[in-house]
């Protein structure tokens, strides 16, 4: 979405009230996207251009979204996973910031009602993402992040906790990998690690499970778009983690940066908040 220009635009200040502007907006989305889970008829599943699902609730999560955003922050531009007409690159090479926005992802994972789905809305300043929430509606979980203010995870119950959460650090190296989307260049990637141990999870959870304890790697070895993953970043950023593109020996390289060209797809990349846990260079 656009139509002014925003190449000279202040930036956002980040701040825990921004962070928490963001959570509410997200959950309300959830909310929405909810009104058809375990609802086949209502979900309405169509297949886009690119082979992926899309149904009702995306839709409906993304109006919420897009409402919100332009209430709380007018003068900044939005780019959705669910717009009707993505922005030109010519157009999208000038901006700044922007909100970069998944109404829902794991669309696979909410039509299978496996409760691993994801609203996702992060903040892009500079090509990297400042400032994200990710709420998985299905479980009451939100995870939120936003560079040098705060991290935390909100329960369902409402009560909150900061992260990143440490425990003792496994003989293991449990590594978080796609439910749906299993790829053959995994098991040569676990072979260099010590103790390795698969853990499948859908949608971007992957990377808050990263920043409470539950995973120490992310390899994501296949496809993604920058809104499946920038939120996620955020958060793992926001907890002292990384995300780091892959080089041609699966070794992180740089940090993984956005809006660098006309494709939406992200190169190879692994998240992780302890170093020690990457395999050994090659």
């Amino acid at each position: 979405m656009s139509g002014m220009d925003h190449k000279a635009q202040a930036p956002l200040v980040l701040s825990k009230a921004l962070l928490e502007s963001i959570r509410l907006l997200a959950q309300k989305a959830g909310e929405a996207a909810m009104g058809y889970y375990g609802d086949a008829n209502a979900m309405g599943v169509q297949v886009k251009g690119d082979a992926t699902p899309v149904t009702a609730a995306d839709k409906a999560a993304h109006q919420v979204i897009v409402d919100g955003l332009m209430e709380l922050t007018p003068s900044v531009p939005i780019l959705s996973e669910e717009d009707e007409h993505q922005v030109p690159w010519g157009e999208r090479s000038q901006w700044y910031q922007y909100w970069l926005i998944d109404p829902l992802d794991g669309t696979k994972e909410f039509i299978h009602g496996n409760g691993e789905f994801t609203v996702n809305i992060a903040l892009i300043q500079a090509q990297a993402p400042v400032l994200g929430v990710v709420y998985a509606p299905a479980l009451g979980l939100s995870y939120c992040g936003a560079e040098s203010v705060s991290a935390y995870k909100v329960l369902a119950s409402g009560e909150s906790l900061s992260l990143p959460q440490t425990a003792d650090v496994p003989s293991e190296t449990r590594v978080l990998s796609s439910r749906s989307h299993p790829s053959p260049a995994l098991s040569a990637y676990l072979e260099r690690l010590t103790n390795p141990v698969s853990v499948p999870v859908g949608s971007s959870l992957k990377l808050c499970y990263l920043t409470d304890g539950q995973g120490d790697l992310y390899p994501r070895l296949g496809p993604t778009s920058e809104w499946d993953i920038a939120a996620g970043q955020a958060v793992v950023g926001a907890c002292g983690g990384q995300v780091r593109v892959l080089d041609e020996h699966k070794n992180p390289s740089h940090p993984l940066g956005y809006n660098q060209s006309d494709s939406l797809l992200n190169p190879e990349f692994v998240a992780y908040l302890n170093p020690n846990k990457l395999p050994k260079s090659e």
